[in-house]
């Protein structure tokens, strides 16, 4: 497998502390920053393995099946560790989570034409 993509959000759930929401809106910011072309010159996107690192304050409160469903192809890995934000609202409850993702894509460019540069 090589590495062909790394993308990176932030989401936020403004009211409720809903971990996987903001997870879900962070993943959608990342990968709305790209256009996975060249996964469909292999004509096998499905292929791919995704790897999706979430950093939440609260690890255990992100659904991890909700979070791999949402990534429209490949084999997805979701892993979940302590990290972004939670912060105080403009109405003074401590309401706003924010998370951070990594989604990394690779796939096995063995025995496909596309070749990837040494440089």
């Amino acid at each position: 497998m090589k590495p062909l993509i790394l993308e990176l959000g932030m989401g936020a759930d403004v009211h409720g502390h809903d971990y996987t929401k903001a997870s879900l809106r962070a993943i959608s910011d990342a990968i709305r920053h790209s256009s996975l072309t060249l996964f469909y010159s292999y004509g096998h996107p499905s292929e791919m393995h995704v790897e999706v690192k979430i950093g939440v304050q609260e690890p255990d409160k992100v659904d991890k099946n909700v979070i791999a469903k949402s990534l429209p192809f490949g084999e997805v890995e979701v892993t979940v560790v302590k990290g972004g934000l939670n912060d105080t609202g403009m109405g003074g409850a401590e309401d706003i989570t924010l998370a951070s993702v990594s989604v990394k894509a690779w796939l096995d460019t063995k025995d496909h034409p596309f070749k990837l540069s040494q440089a």
